[in-house]
């Protein structure tokens, strides 16, 4: 679990967010995205609080503006089906600059693009301020079910290795001459795509007898003590606390 593996979406930095234990920051995105979920759709300032109160995080983060933007590219899918919803939706129908569009279909894709984005803004902001590998001693401290905390650990921990693999891959194709340019030539990437699941599940056999040699018996030891005060519980559950007296204004 080396930090080679945190370069792409964690933000090195010293903020009072940053020294947060990892359990508090997931407890808190989690209570904050309960909350968002659980907010009539028909508040519209409620929502405008919630994305000023993600701000102040970021802000006390020091993670900058452009930073959340790039990495909300993630969420483009979701935008895309909630502007699509009103085209094809059915029911009551209104014209919006000279496109006849449903009234449910606005509410829905105003529904799953508000939530959706607040959402993925307080993921952003928990991986950028947290180590991945941090983010899983937090899961064990909260006693997440240990087989899905594995799961993840291993996925992180090996990701680059597959990533080095189907790197390797392209690099022979294309010492061979070929160049993908059609849909002729998608049998050959699914047949690489195959070559390379094979070679990863071979590897993740000869990992688990090399853990099984070494003791394991299907439960992963603590990897770090990390234990939080009461004041930094009460500094990550702040967000949500206050997520949640909005709400009840809301209702």
């Amino acid at each position: 679990m080396g930090a080679g593996h945190h370069h792409q979406l964690y933000l090195a930095g010293d903020s009072v967010v940053h020294r947060l234990p990892p359990q508090c920051k997931l407890l808190a995105v989690a209570a904050f995205a309960i909350v968002v979920v659980a907010t009539p759709r028909e508040r519209f300032w409620a929502f405008g609080l919630y994305a000023v109160l993600l701000a102040g995080v970021a802000v006390a983060a020091r993670v900058p503006l452009t930073y959340v933007l790039r990495r909300m590219v993630v969420e483009l899918p979701f935008v895309l089906f909630a502007f699509l919803i009103p085209v094809i939706g059915l029911g009551e129908r209104t014209t919006v600059l000279g496109v006849s569009l449903s009234v449910a279909g606005l509410w829905a894709g105003w529904n799953i693009l508000a939530k959706a984005t607040l959402g993925v803004v307080a993921s952003i902001l928990l991986a950028a301020t947290t180590e991945p590998r941090v983010i899983l001693i937090g899961a064990q401290r909260l006693r997440l079910p240990s087989l899905l905390v594995q799961i993840a650990m291993f996925m992180l921990r090996y990701m680059d290795v597959i990533m080095d693999e189907m790197r390797r891959m392209r690099v022979a194709r294309e010492s061979r001459g070929f160049e993908a340019r059609n849909f002729r030539h998608i049998p050959v990437i699914a047949r690489s795509a195959g070559a390379l699941f094979i070679r990863s599940y071979e590897r993740g056999e000869r990992v688990h007898l090399a853990m099984l040699s070494r003791g394991y018996s299907g439960r992963m030891p603590i990897m770090d003590e990390i234990s939080g005060s009461v004041g930094q519980w009460a500094t990550a559950l702040a967000l949500p606390a206050v997520a949640l007296a909005v709400l009840g204004l809301s209702l």
